[in-house]
C-alpha cells in the first residue's frame, strides 16, 4: 500500500491500552469515549500532507481545530502500526527546540 491508501480498519486503537492498569473509572470512561479510529486517520492524513516530513508543529497547526491532546497521543499508536518513522533528522519548532522528523511510510 502506498501512502494514505490503507484500509480504515488499521486505524483505532483499544481503549484498554490508553489507560492505566489502576486508572480511575473516569479515565476508563473517556478512554472508551475516545475515536482513536477517526484521529488516528486524520493525524495520519495530516503526517501524509508532508511528502518530505514534518514535525509536531506543522501537525499541530494543520489540526489546529482538535486539543493538542487528541493529536500528539496519536504520534506513537502510529508510530508502533508501522504508518509513520520517526526519523533521526530534527528541525526547530516555534519554541526554538528540536523537533524529531515525523515521516508517512
Amino acid at each position: 500500500m502506498s501512502m494514505g491508501t490503507f484500509d480504515n480498519s488499521v486505524f483505532g486503537t483499544m481503549w484498554r491500552k490508553l489507560v492505566r492498569k489502576n486508572a480511575p473509572e473516569t479515565s476508563v470512561e473517556a478512554a472508551k469515549a475516545i475515536d482513536t479510529q477517526s484521529m488516528e486517520k486524520i493525524v495520519y492524513d495530516a503526517i501524509c500532507g508532508f511528502p518530505d516530513g514534518c514535525i509536531q508543529d506543522d501537525i499541530l497547526f494543520v489540526l489546529h481545530q482538535y486539543p493538542y491532546p487528541s493529536v500528539t497521543a496519536r504520534f506513537s499508536s502510529l508510530k508502533r502500526k508501522g504508518l509513520i518513522e520517526v526519523t533521526d533528522e530534527t528541525r526547530a519548532g516555534k519554541s526554538g527546540r528540536s523537533q524529531r522528523i515525523m515521516k508517512a511510510k
